[in-house]
């Protein structure tokens, strides 16, 4: 594609991104699918996968703790990732799906602000890591939710697209908080939680403080999905 998409006039709750950064960033979408592909790699060494099994075991960290078959509902933030690399790349392609931008809206959006939250709301709980690595978390995760809000430039948000997401990111917050079917809660660890052995001890309140961010960015993706169809759709009429 050599044009740029459109970029109807919308509301600045649902384009708060400026013009030029958002060209910036779809005139090199490629960069950006390779930035994000690296950091889902990065993301899932962060949670325990050691292709090069520096520390001897191929599967360490949270994923050594969680039952195999929740692995997938458990590296959120690299499977985020993943999905916005993976729209941005098949809208390049021609091949742009609206369940695949919805997912990668919803991703960005939900656990870009999620971690954030975690690193200031247990801040006194994360001093073990060094100041250069929570500053990457916390500002890599805030360019997720800078990604997010470009897609509306690619994607109508069509209802169909909006309730895939809504249902993955929605099951991941019933196995992550409430409902874990398999073994205990399968969000990402938080060091204000305890370990036991081989175990996670969800402690409270920290479980709760984490369920609650987690469910109220799920709403606000949802919010800000169907008001970003919404007014493209009264942009398209005036």
């Amino acid at each position: 594609m050599s044009t740029l998409p459109a970029r109807p006039s919308l509301p600045w709750y649902v384009a708060p991104v400026p013009r030029k950064l958002e060209d910036l960033g779809l005139r090199f979408a490629w960069l950006v699918v390779a930035i994000n592909l690296l950091g889902t790699a990065f993301g899932f060494w962060y949670y325990g996968f050691d292709p090069l099994m520096l520390s001897g075991s191929l599967i360490t960290g949270q994923l050594a703790r969680e039952p195999t078959v929740m692995w997938p509902f458990v590296p959120d933030s690299p499977v985020a990732t993943l999905f916005i690399a993976a729209a941005i790349a098949s809208w390049k392609l021609g091949r742009q799906r609206e369940w695949l931008t919805a997912l990668a809206f919803f991703g960005c959006l939900k656990l870009g602000f999620w971690t954030p939250y975690v690193l200031l709301v247990f801040k006194s709980d994360f001093s073990y890591l060094h100041p250069a690595m929570y500053n990457f978390l916390f500002w890599s995760h805030l360019a997720m939710v800078v990604q997010g809000f470009v897609l509306y430039r690619i994607a109508d948000f069509r209802v169909g697209g909006v309730a895939v997401a809504l249902l993955w990111y929605g099951f991941n917050d019933v196995v992550d908080y409430f409902v874990p079917i398999v073994g205990t809660p399968h969000h990402t660890f938080v060091p204000a939680e305890d370990l036991t052995g081989s175990a996670v001890v969800h402690t409270s309140p920290a479980h709760e403080y984490a369920a609650a961010g987690a469910v109220v960015l799920t709403l606000l993706a949802t919010f800000l999905a169907l008001a970003t169809r919404v007014k493209k759709l009264e942009a398209e009429r005036s």
